[in-house]
């Protein structure tokens, strides 16, 4: 198993027993669904593949007034050697990540000086907002007494990223605004021309 989101489900059903939907709503309470891309469809596949490895297995199937029947499902033994076994792999051994602002960066000098500057503003603002938008959440959820910090500590992680990037992108406006961050020459005419065309 290699997809983040059967770690997302172990870990919930180390908590405790849950159907699919529950797993979902959770997930999306705690804001984790900015770490694990969840959708109905995936959380079911993924949940049928952990169980076919054997890591979970159905606890008991339950109907709630007129709802369809909903399959709780545990952590196996199996499961729960394979979760630590992964959580510990992961935390302890860096891997290479793809992220796609990382790769436009590489090109930041395709837009242009001016380009450059305003989409960095953008994304800034984009940036404060999600991170404000994680705070208050994580906020909530500690406030409401129902989980614990350790449970929900990857939003201080995604948080500190967040100001990271942040910081790193208002350097760069800085520094091509006070032309320490130059474009070639070649490159800003090409620009020019390529307005005046418009």
């Amino acid at each position: 198993m290699s997809n983040p989101l059967g770690l997302a489900v172990l870990g919930l059903l180390m908590e405790a027993p849950a159907h699919p939907h529950a797993m979902a709503a959770t997930l999306r309470e705690r804001g984790m669904d900015r770490a694990f891309k969840v959708t109905t469809g995936s959380l079911y596949d993924v949940v049928r593949a952990l169980e076919r490895a054997g890591w979970i297995e159905a606890q008991e199937t339950i109907r709630v007034g007129g709802r369809p029947e909903r399959t709780v499902y545990q952590y196996t033994e199996l499961g729960r050697e394979e979760f630590t076994r992964w959580v510990d792999e992961l935390i302890r051994v860096p891997a290479d990540e793809y992220p796609k602002f990382l790769s436009a960066v590489s090109y930041l000098g395709a837009l242009g000086p001016d380009g450059a500057v305003a989409a960095l503003r953008e994304r800034a603002g984009r940036v404060r907002a999600s991170m404000e938008e994680t705070r208050q959440a994580h906020r909530e959820v500690l406030e409401a007494g129902e989980v614990p910090r350790l449970f929900v500590v990857e939003a201080e992680y995604a948080v500190r990223m967040e100001e990271a990037e942040l910081a790193w992108i208002e350097e760069i406006v800085d520094d091509i605004e006070a032309g320490r961050l130059t474009w070639p020459e070649s490159a800003i005419s090409r620009d020019d021309a390529t307005e005046e065309a418009r």
